[in-house]
């Protein structure tokens, strides 16, 4: 069994193995690219215009929260099935870091989603938008991770403690 921290550290790596255009390909004895589902690896890389997509994570206790950055063209945000073409991003996301980290570690990575992905669309001009959004998910096989609802619950506690016991021993110069 794996500690929280190597299985962070090996989330990390598997990241860092795509964070950047090109990163990955050097990297394996065969040479080929591993795609992630980003917009960039799609198209001619000379012929095509460029795309700008990425994605980046964020450890949260027991969380992962994948970021997703995109730049869009405002016809596309107006399309039908918008959301949904950014879920497959997120699906196309996790699926390759499930399959990096197996190919890294030989072990098997456990992200449930928890919710529903938030996007975010700002207008850059006419034509082009930026399209940020975030999904959760949980990490399963994490142990010593102490729990967000724990967490809430032991400060919602404390609160009503200290609303029971009332301004008593509280003065204005002491916080």
């Amino acid at each position: 069994m794996a500690t929280t921290l190597e299985i962070i550290r090996d989330i990390a790596q598997a990241v860092a193995n795509i964070n950047y255009d090109g990163a990955h390909e050097g990297m394996y004895g065969d040479g080929e690219p591993r795609p992630a589902g980003l917009k960039r690896e799609e198209g001619h890389m000379i012929n095509d215009r460029r795309v700008i997509d990425g994605f980046g994570v964020k450890f949260m206790g027991n969380v992962l929260r994948i970021n997703y950055q995109s730049e869009l063209q405002l016809k596309e945000v107006y399309a039908n099935g918008f959301e949904d073409e950014i879920g497959r991003r997120f699906a196309e996301i996790v699926k390759f870091l499930k399959k990096e980290y197996k190919s890294l570690t030989g072990r098997t990575l456990s992200l449930k989603p928890m919710g529903e992905h938030d996007i975010l669309v700002q207008h850059r001009s006419r034509v082009w938008t930026w399209c940020q959004a975030h999904c959760d998910y949980k990490i399963g096989g994490l142990t010593g991770v102490v729990d967000d609802e724990a967490q809430k619950e032991l400060s919602d506690r404390n609160f009503r403690n200290l609303l029971n016991r009332g301004l008593e021993g509280y003065s204005p110069e002491t916080p």
